[in-house]
């Protein structure tokens, strides 16, 4: 998220540090870090207008042989363990945290901010960032705990609220605290007790009776106690905002975060960060039972022009108030004239369990929540009568009480209350309560519907966040004004930069051999790949009864064999149609047919290329074959949907030759700054590039496990072939678990292992180099969890080198790359807009916005093709390698062109997307079993139902050694 600042540089390199490092070193060592606690007062710079920086001039590197490492070359393992492997542990702690921390306090510390870019043409962009003013208060914190204990935040909200009402002026001395909905509550000024216990009774009003038994049920009495916290990290907000831009008190923040929170909280339907409603924009469908609601972000940021309210649109999908019978038939597209499958009823039981639903019939309003479906249809439904002696048809009850006929005695009953006192209610009679969350996955269509309908050019977004800002009147809010914040009203008007972008080198020489991208996107006439690739022995099968593949094959190998590849026109064995029916034998016998043909025709080798035209339906198709043909067959593999193949529009073959051309080891272009050997801390020495991300399993998918990916780049110093590793860990972890490992073997004993470590091996075997240098792009990590993964990943990067040669500890920049964030960019005018009205491609933000004091930039590398465009957020967590911020963003801007699958920059560093690319690639590998309904399972996560992490299937070594996930 938005996070920076100035200063001077913290961390330093592993070689043995000069005087004058050591004592910026201890200098910069002072504060604390993000998370429950707050900075310490040195090591940074105070807020203002960037200073001239002149970024580190670039000297000529020397040539290839002079960089070469004198270390030995790595060995594959060792029996004994490395010396003082605890010390590297100790060693990047102490890096990166602070002894002189409470132990309460998250204490990690992240590099200062080198200086800002200088770099490109200097604009002005404005951003959903709005400052805000606070007043002369002093902040206090209070615990609350509620008893019996609550667990929506809702009820507890509505019993602070009723005890502010009951309480204001006689006990709370007329302050109007700010409550979180759990445990905290924060206040402008003390309160005149450290410690009281309120009663206060709260009217329930779901139910609709009048009768002295319900009414009873209804009145519920609650005793709430309110003890004064300690207060680490809250401040006098005088004293608060000059520390600021020093470091970010997370408690003071978080304080004022739920205060200016606290009125939304009450109106809205609140989903993390955003809150939701139908007043706040018309719901509109997305098909499947589901709807969207339009609503707001809202969040306050630590910035460098002070504290900022970063305010963005966001859309949502919610189950659509409609009876259940209704949802069933849209949701699952039923015949509810025969009674439904066990696999039918499992899956509507997963998608229903926990919806409230809201039944009528008796003339009154009943609310509940679905704890399950019976087994038995309601023709067989019966239950236990009052007597505990005779039993009842379900039909028969609600024809006898409420001479109601039911429509749909084949479907089963909806069952309320718990297993051993079942409550059963017909589906027909039950609606589903509106403004309930939509938390499964959605299908294609939904996704597609939910971004058609959302789907905003800069200048409508622009005016719909501004409207947001408007209509709630922050500044007339009562919790607000008793804390003394004020927002500006305007869009943060920022100073950015327009970087260049870099020239792109193709095969042969003279004007045709480079080019240089205008507007983020360039094409390949007249060019050839920098390094084409070689099929020799290929074929096709197709799975589509609407083409025949034969012309197809014919124009996708003359594009090949334009674009520089050496292409054999004819396949091994003939093209030929596939049953899409038996995907995985169809693709075992072709395999078989091919091996007996090159032995029967004595050449050597192995089938290169399989080209597969999808089925006509969709389905899980495309998961089988690459699980398949990557896992158990050894083949690469490039799949075509038939509607595009059909059409052999040009530009379709062309990025299809790009993909192949990659997924047969040869590079489509590489930057002409890496040809000719002059990319700062990059073309000096042997550097490796990794790019790292975790995917986590949708909503609800309990059994399924986190896949970790890993990739390298191995071809420095053109820093384009990337080779990836993946492993599968478990659910919803986010810290890569295998980046290093060790296993005991009973004889060979310690052998090490690891992502890093193999990948760094695979890095020596290709290039007879030794890394230098690493680059750790991280993509995937929220703020929260900063310093956690740091810390880990850091430690294990650090072990992996270890392992391969005593004391091989070379440099690491790690870098967090940012894509879940709600921060835009809009241009000033016309002029400076892509075709899409968005920013141009190239623009980036180190101030106002960014951190007070971290080394961060959001950067748009890419061109908007529709809606409003993303910045990418990109952190630096640790830098060893001293990078400047002119050489970091140049750099990272650079790579974003050499993305393989396209003609265009992307929106995010290509390691990082490969990662990205690689661990969805890996998720096809899990077995069908666990893949199937991912999208109806129940949203409970607990971990007594959470199934052991399955084993990935290896992906077999031919397919690993090139990017066979493009």
């Amino acid at each position: 998220m938005s996070r920076r600042g100035g200063g001077n540089h913290s961390e330093n390199r592993r070689s043995q540090p000069s005087p004058a490092h050591s004592q910026q070193s201890s200098v910069n060592a002072a504060g604390s870090g993000r998370g429950s606690g707050g900075r310490g007062s040195r090591g940074g710079r105070t807020a203002g207008p960037p200073p001239s920086y002149a970024p580190a001039p670039v000297t000529s590197p020397p040539s290839v042989a002079a960089v070469r490492p004198s270390v030995a070359a790595p060995v594959a393992s060792s029996s004994s363990a490395p010396i003082s492997i605890e010390s590297l542990t100790a060693e990047v702690q102490q890096k990166v945290t602070l002894e002189s921390a409470p132990s309460s306090q998250k204490a990690v510390r992240f590099p200062n901010r080198p200086g800002y870019g200088q770099l490109g043409r200097k604009i002005q962009v404005r951003a959903n960032h709005f400052q805000l003013r606070v007043g002369d208060k002093d902040l206090h914190h209070y615990d609350v705990s509620i008893s019996p204990e609550i667990t929506s935040k809702k009820v507890c909200r509505e019993i602070i609220n009723q005890l502010v009402k009951m309480y204001k002026e006689s006990q709370l001395d007329n302050r109007i605290p700010a409550y979180d909905g759990s445990k905290s509550l924060y206040t402008a000024g003390p309160l005149p007790f450290t410690s009281k216990v309120f009663v206060v009774n709260l009217t329930d009003e779901n139910r609709g009776s009048s009768s002295d038994s319900e009414r009873k049920k209804r009145d519920r009495e609650f005793k709430v106690t309110i003890k004064f916290a300690t207060k680490p990290d809250l401040y006098h907000l005088t004293q608060f905002l000059r520390r600021l831009q020093l470091d970010c008190p997370y408690n003071t923040i978080q304080a004022l975060d739920i205060a200016l929170r606290a009125t939304s909280s009450e109106k809205y339907i609140v989903a993390g960060r955003s809150f939701f409603s139908p007043s706040l924009g018309q719901p509109g469908p997305l098909g499947g039972g589901t709807e969207y609601y339009r609503g707001f972000y809202q969040s306050i940021r630590p910035t460098q022009m002070g504290l900022s309210l970063n305010i963005d649109v966001s859309s949502r999908a919610f189950y659509e108030p409609i009876l259940v019978t209704e949802f069933v038939r849209k949701h699952f597209n039923l015949n509810f004239s025969r009674a439904l499958s066990d696999q039918d009823r499992l899956k509507i039981r997963k998608v229903l369990r926990g919806v409230k639903v809201r039944l009528s019939h008796s003339g009154k309003i009943r609310s509940c929540k679905v704890a399950g479906l019976s087994r038995e249809p309601l023709k067989d439904l019966t239950f236990t009568l009052e007597d505990n002696a005779n039993r009842k048809k379900v039909i028969d009850y609600f024809h006898e009480k409420y001479n109601i006929v039911l429509k749909y005695p084949l479907l089963p009953a909806l069952q309320a209350g718990t297993d051993s006192r079942p409550t059963y209610f017909p589906m027909e009679l039950c609606q589903i309560e509106p403004g309930q969350r939509y938390s499964k996955r959605l299908n294609e269509e939904q996704v597609t519907a939910l971004l058609k309908a959302t789907c905003q050019r800069p200048p409508q977004r622009e005016s719909d966040i501004k409207h947001i800002v408007m209509q709630h009147r922050f500044n007339a809010d009562n919790v607000a004004k008793e804390f003394g914040i004020n927002v500006r009203e305007e869009l943060a008007l920022v100073d950015a930069r327009v970087l260049p972008p870099p020239t792109l080198k193709y095969c042969g020489t003279g004007s045709e051999s480079k080019i240089d991208p205008r507007m983020g996107a360039w094409n390949m006439i007249n060019k050839k790949m920098v390094d084409a690739g070689k099929v020799q022995f290929w074929t096709c099968v197709c799975f589509s009864q609407r083409m025949d593949p034969t012309q197809f094959c014919d124009q996708l190998v003359n594009m090949c064999q334009s674009r520089g590849m050496r292409f054999n026109p004819d396949p091994l064995v003939p093209i030929f149609p596939g049953n899409p029916n038996q995907i995985e034998k169809e693709l075992v016998e072709l395999n078989k047919r091919c091996k007996e043909t090159l032995v029967r025709t004595k050449q050597e080798g192995r089938l290169q290329l399989l080209i597969i035209i999808l089925p006509d339906f969709k389905g899980r198709s495309y998961d089988k074959i690459k699980r398949v043909c990557e896992t158990e067959l050894g083949i690469i593999s490039q799949c075509c949907q038939p509607k595009q193949a059909i059409k052999m529009n040009k530009q379709y073959l062309e990025n299809l030759s790009l993909k192949i051309n990659v997924k047969c080891g040869g590079r489509n272009t590489v930057l002409n700054d890496a040809f000719e050997k002059r990319i700062a801390l990059v073309s000096d020495r042997p550097t490796i590039i990794f790019g790292a991300d975790v995917t986590h399993p949708q909503p609800g998918e309990d059994s399924s496990p986190s896949i970790a990916a890993v990739v390298a780049s191995m071809d420095w110093p053109w820093v384009t072939k990337y080779r990836g590793i993946v492993s599968a860990q478990n659910h919803r972890e986010e810290i890569i678990q295998d980046l290093y490992k060790t296993i005991v073997h009973p004889q060979k004993g310690v052998q090490f292992g690891g992502m890093i470590r193999e990948l760094i091996l695979a890095f020596h075997k290709s290039t007879r180099l030794k890394p230098a240098r690493i680059i750790f792009y991280r993509d995937g990590v929220s703020e929260g969890q900063f310093s956690q993964v740091l810390l880990y990943e850091m430690d294990a990067i650090r072990k992996a080198c270890n392992s391969i040669e005593e004391g091989y500890l070379p440099p690491v920049t790690f870098v967090v790359v940012q894509k879940r964030h709600h921060t835009r960019l809009f241009p000033l005018n016309e002029r400076e807009t892509d075709r899409s009205g968005n920013i141009m491609p190239g623009t980036v933000v180190d101030t106002s916005i960014c951190h007070p004091r971290e080394f961060d930039f959001y950067l748009n590398s890419h061109a908007g093709i529709q809606g409003t465009s993303r910045p990418t957020h990109y952190h630096v967590l640790f830098d060893e390698n001293r990078f400047t911020a002119d050489q970091l963003q140049s750099f990272t801007n650079n790579l974003c062109y050499t993305y393989a699958r396209c003609t265009r920059s992307v929106s995010i560093v290509p390691p990082a997307y490969y990662a990205h690319l690689l661990a969805f690639r890996a998720r096809y590998y899990i077995s069908e079993v666990e893949n199937s309904d991912s999208g109806s399972a129940s949203g409970n996560r607990n971990a007594t139902n959470v199934a052991p992490t399955p084993i990935l299937p290896s992906v077999l070594d031919n397919i690993k050694d090139v990017m066979f996930y493009c």
